[in-house]
């Protein structure tokens, strides 16, 4: 086998965006016909920036490749730029491009992926939801004033929804949506609403749920 032609798909995300405004999908085919599907999740630039990058990578590292040989297409895609630090967009288009490729040694294989890592282990894995708003984006700047990011009460309801449909942890955050400017040092104001929070959403889920605490970077690592 090898790798013969790679395929992206730039798919818009309707409102409310959860999970992101666009999912980048890439599929590589082999020369025989087998193919195999990866998702590439990078937010920092435009989805015609990051199509570019998936065929630059593609180009260099996986066309004409045999698929078996993900670990030698790992290496010199991380060590590209003679350097051993890429930056996380690669990574992010390396990590797409390897689940394609796993996807086709599987189906060459005729075995789940999970079979080729070692086999399952748990036939059932826990899962947390984030605290979204009920309204049409999950985007802090689209939010109005008084919403899950900044309203205790809000969150408390958006809990309980969450535990209510099956969830046993949840996570948000307690001092309000990050900025731009941040990290800093929490204020006495930051901490008042931290408490408030998790004392309004432990209230709404009692015992039933784990809160997970989230912060974005908002803090220096001493504040938090």
């Amino acid at each position: 086998m090898r790798i013969d032609s790679c395929d992206t798909f730039i798919v818009g995300n309707p409102p409310p965006h959860k999970g992101g405004r666009y999912f980048h999908i890439v599929r590589l085919r082999t020369a025989c016909g087998i193919e195999g599907v990866g998702e590439v999740y990078a937010a920092t630039f435009a989805p015609a920036a990051i199509d570019k990058l998936i065929h630059d990578v593609f180009g260099r590292w996986v066309a004409g490749i045999d698929p078996t040989r993900i670990e030698t297409f790992w290496r010199r895609a991380y060590s590209s730029g003679y350097t051993q630090r890429p930056d996380p967009t690669l990574q992010a288009v390396m990590s797409g491009l390897e689940l394609a490729l796993w996807d086709i040694l599987g189906k060459a294989l005729d075995q789940p992926v999970h079979a080729l890592l070692g086999g399952r282990v748990h036939a059932r894995l826990r899962s947390y939801t984030y605290l979204y708003p009920p309204g049409d984006s999950v985007q802090p700047a689209d939010m109005p004033a008084r919403s899950v990011y900044s309203d205790p009460d809000m969150a408390a309801e958006a809990a309980a929804a969450a535990v209510a449909a099956g969830f046993t942890a949840v996570k948000f955050d307690p001092a309000g949506p990050y900025t731009a400017f941040d990290p800093h040092q929490p204020s006495l104001a930051d901490l008042d609403r931290t408490e408030a929070f998790c004392a309004a959403v432990r209230a709404a889920v009692g015992s039933r749920a784990d809160l997970l605490v989230g912060t974005h970077g908002q803090f220096t690592p001493s504040g938090a």
